[in-house]
This record gives C-alpha cells, structure tokens and sequence, in this order.
C-alpha cells in the first residue's frame, strides 16, 4: 500500500500543466522518432538530453522518459505499412504486421493491434515497476556474464526454427548473421577481424543500415520485380476509419499473448544489456509455444501482440534497475544515467527516500505517456493506413528514399548507404530463394551479446565451462532448457520415423 500511495503522490507531481505539456511533447516525438527508421530512441534521447539542461530534473526527466517509452509505439508504423522497421524491436513486428496489412488486406487492424498490445505491455510493466522496482532490480543483478551466456544460447537457438516452415534454411541464416556480426574490431583484444584491410568494416556492420536494406530494400525489388505495367497500389479496397476497427474477436486474439509476453518483457527489461529487443524476440518466440489461430509468419495478430508487448514492458522494465541501482540496461538508458547526473541525482537504493517527487512523478508519467502515445496512435491510423493505397509506382520511390535517408543518418556517411544496397540485394535473393532473412537479423543482433558475455564468463571462471554453465540454479535451468531445445528436433525425428508421433500442424 506505501507503494500505491507513493504513485499517487507521483501524479499529484506529474498532473501540473508544465509536466503534462512535456509528457505530451515527448510522447509526441518518440512516435515520431520511432516511425523513422535509423534514428531510434538512443539518438532521440540524445539529441533532446541538452535541451533540457535548465529543466527543472522532474520535468526533464518526464520528456526524456515519455520520449523513450512511446519509440516502442512509433517503430511498428513503418514495420507493418513498409516493412522497414523503426528500430530493432521492430524488426519481429514486421514478420507478421506486413503480411497481415498487406496481403491479409487489414492494415487498419495490424495498427491497432500493435497499439493495444503496446498499451498492455506497457501496463503491465509500469505496474511491475511500481510494486517490485527494488525486487526486479536485485534479480538482474544475479544475471551474470555467465547465466547471460547461457539465456543467449537458449534464445539463439531458438531462431533456426523460429521462423519459417524449414528450420535448415533457418538455421544456416542464423550462422551467416553471427558471421556478419563478428566483422570489425574484437570485442576483447581490440584488434581486427574479417576486414579485408577495408578501414570501413573496422567499425563493422552497421544494424540500421543492414536490417534496411536486407528488409526494406529488399521489398522494393520485390516490388519491382512483381508490378506489371498497370499502376495498382498493393491495396485496391477502400480504407476508411470504420472497416479497419478490430472486431471483438481480434481483441480476444490479442489479449493472452499480450499479457503473458507483457509479464515476460518486463524481466528481460531489468537484465543487463538485453533491451527490448530481446524481449521482442523472446515474447515471439514464447507465442510458438501457445495455439494461434493463424501461422506466425502469415500476418498473425497473436505474433504482432506478442512483440509489440514483449518491447514496450521492456522499455518500462528498464527503469528498473537505472532508478534502483544506476546500472543502464541499454544504451538509451545510459543516456538518461548521464541526464541524471548532469542534474545532480545520484541514482540507487536511496533515490526513492531522498528524491521521491523525481523518482515517483517519473514512474507516473510512463502511465500518462502511455496514454497519450496510444490516443495519438489511434488517432493517426485513418491517415496512415492511405499509404497502401498509394499506386506501387509512386510508393517504390518514396520507400527508396526512406531506405537512404535511414541508412545515411545512421552512419553520417555512404558506408550506410552502401551497406543497405548490399544487404538489400541479398535479402532479395535470400527471399526469391526461400530463405527467410528474420533468422539472420535476430541472430546478428544477439551475437555481440552473446560473445561479450561468453568471454567475460570464461575470464572470470578462468577458463572453466562447468563454472559458466553450472554456475548456480539460474545456469543450470538455462542449461536444461538449453539442451531441451537442441536435442528436441532429433528426438521429435526419431518419434516420426517410429511412427509414435503425428505430424503437427504449423503454428
């Protein structure tokens, strides 16, 4: 009950016009910032972090916080109308959200799905925030190099068989993307590796750039190569407000995958370096477990709540461990660390004793943030969803525009560009051959994790690989988890040629 009355103090904090018009503000541009690919939560934080200098901590605190809770909404925009995603998060958004407005034809209803789920997951982990903030953050920290190692292997190789109906196409996608993640400077030792003596590739391969082109760019040679002669757009029904509502039974659809991946995201949210996108991926993979009505894959509404969920309990989770302790789980939230003490805060067990206006009115505003970013969201989708119906020859070069523009802010310079022209020319041909390219983005992203943990774990046991995955009961239950998986395939084999197991339907 103290916690409940101190957020209702925090809202008295929250609830003056100067706070609000902030909270509206930030709410504002992170749906913005979202919905552009290659800018991204970090860079917005960033980039408005000097603005607030003379901010009164509290107010500036909420802008920031609005701004990086309400990216979560705005990166599923471009994912499911464009099939670029926002930021990464997205990317798990995009395999069911671009399938479910485009071929599907309900691109009205992939929004709002997306929104709702967001503001569900978003719940949830303001509610967790509010009542085991302090018991989160004490749980990441026993989450060590060595029990994070094992919780990547666990997720990575979940991916071979994630997406897609052959898990061999996924699985050599999988070992390609951890290839291109190991391009550039040894996480370690600092020197190069597989730069070819390219200066460029020391900095390796950039994300934004690459999940651009292998995604996006991708789509506009398909787009290419599919258009006839006639200018149709990909959407010849007419959109209005009314026909893209979501029924009754989409809401049911909806709202189990969005409260169990909304609980899951929140954890992933308080461990150390995870982030959203992880959680993204893990509240994906969580649904393959559960019965959707449709296949992943083909424009389920169970796959795009379950992500959208999954990211936006990340984002709130995150605070977690950043007001309770001072330990960043992203780089966004080292970002807001830096904010805090360029405003004098000392972050950790005694911020909530010591600065209870700042740390509560923080906690509230997610819950107005949250607000405004769904009403702002809802409100947008009659304008959004024209964008189908734009004819094909006019929405090829508007893609390609946004594809440079993305790929550009990015790195500043033509090597982002130059990266997302090659990554989209062989995502196409991955695509036009059957090979899913999800598996490859999902495991580039975890790969950087996984290694840095991997060889901080073996530093610290000294080479020992008992001591990094028998570590203690959390390495130990990953570890079983972990050699489930693996040897699942092979027994579910050996089953089938038995004849003790029935084929089963693709989920």
């Amino acid at each position: 009950m103290e916690n409940l009355s101190m957020l209702m103090h925090g809202f008295s904090v929250v609830l003056t016009f100067e706070n609000v018009l902030v909270c509206l503000i930030g709410a504002l541009l992170g749906l913005v910032v979202g919905a552009m690919p290659g800018i991204g939560s970090l860079a917005g934080v960033a980039l408005l972090l000097p603005l607030t200098y003379k901010f009164n901590p509290t107010t500036a605190i909420i802008m920031l916080g609005a701004l990086y809770y309400s990216n979560m909404f705005g990166g599923a925009f471009s994912a499911i109308l464009l099939n670029i995603p926002g930021d990464s998060p997205a990317v798990m958004t995009a395999l069911d959200g671009y399938p479910m407005a485009t071929t599907r034809k309900r691109p009205g209803q992939a929004l709002f799905v997306s929104n709702m789920s967001s503001c569900i997951g978003g719940i949830i982990g303001m509610l967790i925030l509010t009542f085991m903030g302090p018991l989160l953050a004490d749980i990441g920290l026993k989450f060590g190099p060595a029990e994070m190692t094992v919780l990547l292997l666990v997720a990575m190789t979940s991916i071979g068989w994630l997406v897609g109906s052959n898990p061999t196409n996924g699985v050599i996608l999988t070992f390609v993307g951890i290839l291109l993640a190991s391009v550039g400077m040894d996480l370690q030792t600092g020197s190069p590796r597989y730069n070819f003596g390219n200066i460029y590739l020391l900095g390796g391969i950039k994300f934004i750039p690459f999940v651009i082109g292998a995604v996006g760019f991708a789509q506009v040679m398909r787009l290419m190569d599919e258009r006839n002669d006639k200018t149709e757009s990909q959407i010849t029904e007419k959109l209005t407000y009314k026909n893209s509502l979501p029924t009754k039974h989409d809401f049911k659809r909806l709202l189990f995958p969005a409260l169990r991946t909304g609980f899951v995201g929140t954890f992933v949210g308080v461990l150390p370096g995870a982030g959203a996108t992880t959680a993204s991926f893990l509240g994906y993979a969580m649904q393959r477990a559960f019965k959707s009505e449709d296949p992943l894959g083909t424009g389920a509404i169970e796959g795009i709540a379950a992500c959208e969920a999954a990211n936006n309990a990340a984002a709130a989770g995150a605070f977690a461990p950043l007001l309770a302790l001072g330990i960043p789980g992203s780089g966004t939230g080292a970002v807001l660390l830096g904010g805090l003490m360029m405003w004098g805060l000392n972050p950790g067990p005694l911020l909530f004793t010591n600065e209870p206006d700042f740390a509560w009115g923080l906690i509230a505003s997610l819950f107005l943030a949250n607000l405004f970013a769904l009403s702002i969201a809802l409100g947008v989708i009659p304008v959004l969803i024209k964008i189908l119906t734009v004819p094909v020859k006019i929405i090829i070069p508007v893609i390609i525009s946004v594809c440079l523009v993305g790929s550009y802010s990015d790195t500043y310079s033509f090597y982002g560009v130059l990266i997302m022209l090659i990554a989209g020319v062989f995502g196409y041909i991955f695509e036009k051959s059957g090979y899913g390219t999800a598996p490859m983005l999902l495991s580039f992203v975890l790969a950087p994790l996984l290694e840095d943990n991997l060889r901080k774990a073996f530093v610290i046991s000294g080479g020992s690989v008992a001591k990094v995955f028998f570590n203690g009961p959390i390495s130990i239950g990953l570890t079983i988890a972990f050699c489930a998986i693996v040897s699942a395939p092979i027994i579910r084999l050996i089953l089938k040629k038995a004849g003790l197991l029935k084929p089963k339907k693709a989920n």
